[in-house]
């Protein structure tokens, strides 16, 4: 096992770990804390993919800014939200078998995949790897759908956080 593999799959092991405990966590700063070391799993999942631009990115955009700004939200609005309601539901059993369920349907998926034993060729030193992310982000044949569903997604998240913080109305 070379270095690298080692140094994979203690930041998987560590970015699944993380994400667990974000989930589970009835304190939301601890939740958000959790989070960005998840996002900093992924930076260096990047680094070890050598894509600096994109880790320098996550670092900056998902760890400087989204994360530290949910903190101060979470800091600055709310009160102590663990005596408000339970962590986990009472569906929290269905909630795990489907996972699991999802989970074994993609490795069977990913194993029946040709490419899946295959090595992506090494860029040579003259590539601009922003310009090809660029171009390949916007390219119908490359990324631009998934890039489109990951914005709607964004957006539907964003509406379903202001309808989460909306006031409720109290009955009369």
């Amino acid at each position: 096992m070379t270095v690298e593999q080692a140094v994979f799959l203690f930041t998987s092991a560590l970015i699944l770990f993380s994400g667990f405990m974000m989930v589970t966590r009835r304190n939301l700063v601890h939740a958000a804390l959790y989070l960005i070391v998840a996002l900093f799993g992924v930076a260096v999942i990047f680094v070890l993919l050598e894509a600096g631009f994109l880790a320098v990115v996550q670092v900056l955009v998902y760890i400087g800014a989204i994360a530290i700004l949910m903190i101060f939200a979470v800091m600055l609005t709310r009160g102590d939200i663990s005596k408000e309601q339970e962590p986990v539901n009472a569906d929290f059993g269905w909630a795990l078998m489907l996972a699991a369920l999802f989970c074994f349907g993609l490795i069977i998926l990913i194993g029946q995949w040709p490419a899946v034993n295959s090595q992506a060729p090494a860029l040579s030193a003259e590539t601009d790897t922003v310009f090809e992310l660029g171009s390949a982000l916007v390219s119908p044949d490359a990324y631009v759908i998934p890039f489109e569903v990951a914005s709607v997604l964004l957006l539907a998240a964003l509406i379903g956080a202001l309808v989460v913080a909306r006031p409720h109305k109290k009955s009369k």
